[in-house]
């Protein structure tokens, strides 16, 4: 038997080896060509999402703007949401492709974008509020009797609606609709016009809803005005500072962060007919207004 060719044997390996080398590294450049592809496809991603996201501030920021220039009692709430939103942007737009920084941004959008939404249904509520205030009355006089000569007279000037709200502490008073009733011996009460028939007013006004206010008892005095500027119901006076308010009755509310009803009934007698004011005070500051007439 012959031996083999040693040359021969070499040059096989050789080749082997080559061959493994090869594979190896069309293995390894395949390899890294998937990578390549899949960081590629993950940075393209990221910059799509970092576009959604700045797309949806944007959009937001637009809103909060337009809410800003209908000039309503949430302008300084809105203003610092603003601002929130803007420094959001400015954060996401310096972000470098990093999916933990980016999902932190997104969170913090949509926390924004729910506190937006809510800060957008009270503005609704104001705006359509203030559709139904037709009626301007240029200055009151709260201040009666004895307490006229003492005291300045306290005037309202503008309608609650208009008054900057610090820090949105400050409550809505919404609906304060006033009627006249005829109070049947049976207890029924049915609804007039009439001045000479009217021996209840009853009083109702709704406190809005408002999750960033401060919970707890809120204190309003009701003051109804006839037609002759004499106040009704309890004629009590409060001292402000140095200024009084007299008024019809007060109401002390628990108030929890959700729409309160306030339903109030006023005994009257011998009332005339004529025009009829009814302002609801927050202590000497007018929060709501509104007028009847009997005839």
């Amino acid at each position: 038997m012959e031996n083999p060719n040693p040359k021969a044997a070499s040059n096989s390996g050789l080749k082997a080896i080559i061959a493994i080398l090869a594979l190896l590294l069309l293995g390894s450049l395949a390899y890294m060509y998937k990578l390549s592809t899949d960081n590629t496809n993950t940075v393209a991603l990221l910059e799509s999402e970092k576009t959604e996201v700045l797309k949806n501030l944007q959009t937001s920021k637009q809103s909060l703007d337009e809410a800003i220039a209908s000039n309503t009692t949430l302008s300084e709430e809105l203003i610092v949401e603003r601002d929130k939103v803007q420094q959001l942007m400015a954060e996401v737009e310096k972000s470098k492709g990093d999916a933990g920084a980016l999902a932190k941004y997104k969170a913090e959008a949509a926390r924004l974008n729910n506190r937006i939404a809510a800060l957008m249904r009270d503005v609704d509520v104001l705006k359509k509020e203030n559709s139904k205030l037709t009626t301007k009355i240029d200055s009151t006089n709260v201040v009666l009797t004895d307490s006229r000569r003492a005291n300045d007279t306290l005037v309202s000037r503008n309608d609650y609606l208009t008054k900057t709200v610090e820090k949105g502490a400050k409550l809505s008073v919404l609906n304060l609709q006033t009627t006249a009733v005829k109070q049947k011996s049976s207890g029924k009460q049915i609804a007039t016009d009439k001045a000479s028939k009217a021996d209840v007013l009853k009083v109702s006004f709704m406190i809005a809803e408002n999750q960033i206010a401060k919970s707890g008892d809120k204190t309003y005095y009701v003051q109804i005005i006839d037609s002759k500027n004499n106040v009704l119901g309890d004629k009590k006076t409060e001292t402000f500072g140095d200024k009084a308010l007299t008024y019809s009755f007060v109401s002390t509310v628990k108030y929890e962060n959700k729409t309160v009803k306030v339903e109030k009934d006023i005994p009257v007698s011998d009332i005339t007919e004529g025009n009829y004011f009814v302002y609801i005070f927050d202590k000497t500051e007018l929060v709501s207004k509104s007028s009847f007439i009997l005839k």
